[in-house]
């Protein structure tokens, strides 16, 4: 039986952040779940693997069981499979973001982007005037990305302001739609956008990874591999596993 991943993150309110640590690693190992979970005040992100009754319940704990007391309410959450055991530790972190923009005053929880249902978002990205940004790294973006994106030349997502600083001028870039692999950045950088005046922002609402699953080979945009964060690599349309590699951290 493969190997259930399940993809997850929430920007919500955690003032206990650090004393759910614990309990959540506990939580975790008993249901032998590997991979890695980031709290911090803001949320949670996180991805875990095991077998498939250990990620439902893993899920059901996080949505409804005491621990977060109704917080992760809308969870955003992705799943796919695995032929083996795609991470070779648990890891459960404190951190200061879930995604590390720098930027304390953005808070995706008062302002976001509009998202982008998948079936949509052919439709916007060949829009006239739409900017489309790849808000990864350059080393993913270098697996594949959608036709005609811009590639920011990040080596990291807080670099993601002095790009915007640099190139995108709210006057000019009228009509902005960001994609990431599973969402969480997008979040961050449309808000950060909308505090610095640009008037339409866009993202695709469960990232890359919500798009390849729901979206026919045929009927898409993307071109190339979607890079993952465990040992799979890369995945393809339908959540494909396409290569394999070395552990690989957040």
């Amino acid at each position: 039986m493969p190997y259930k991943v399940a993809a997850f993150y929430q920007f919500a309110a955690l003032p206990d952040f650090a004393e759910l640590r614990e309990p959540l690693r506990t939580i975790c190992a008993g249901l032998k779940l590997k991979g890695s979970v980031l709290l911090a005040h803001e949320g949670i992100n996180g991805t875990l693997a095991g077998e498939p009754e250990a990620i439902g319940d893993f899920v059901a704990e996080l949505r409804d069981g005491v621990l977060f007391h109704g917080r992760l309410d809308h969870l955003e959450l992705k799943f796919s499979q695995a032929t083996a055991m795609p991470f070779q530790r648990l890891k459960v972190r404190l951190k200061k973001e879930i995604v590390t923009l720098g930027d304390a005053d953005v808070d995706p929880t008062r302002q976001v982007g509009t998202y982008i249902e998948p079936a949509d978002w052919n439709a916007l990205i060949e829009a006239p005037g739409m900017t489309v940004i790849d808000t990864r790294n350059t080393f993913e973006v270098a697996l594949g990305t959608f036709e005609g994106a811009v590639d920011p030349g990040l080596k990291s997502f807080g670099e993601f302001k002095d790009f915007a600083a640099r190139h995108l001028d709210p006057a000019k870039h009228r009509r902005i739609a960001m994609f990431c692999t599973g969402g969480i950045r997008c979040e961050k950088a449309s808000a950060y956008l909308l505090a610095r005046g640009f008037a339409e922002v866009y993202h695709l609402k469960g990232g890359i990874l919500r798009y390849l699953e729901g979206i026919p080979e045929a009927k898409s945009r993307w071109r190339g591999e979607c890079f993952v964060f465990d040992e799979r690599i890369a995945l393809g349309h339908g959540l494909r596993e396409q290569s394999r590699g070395h552990d690989c951290d957040e």
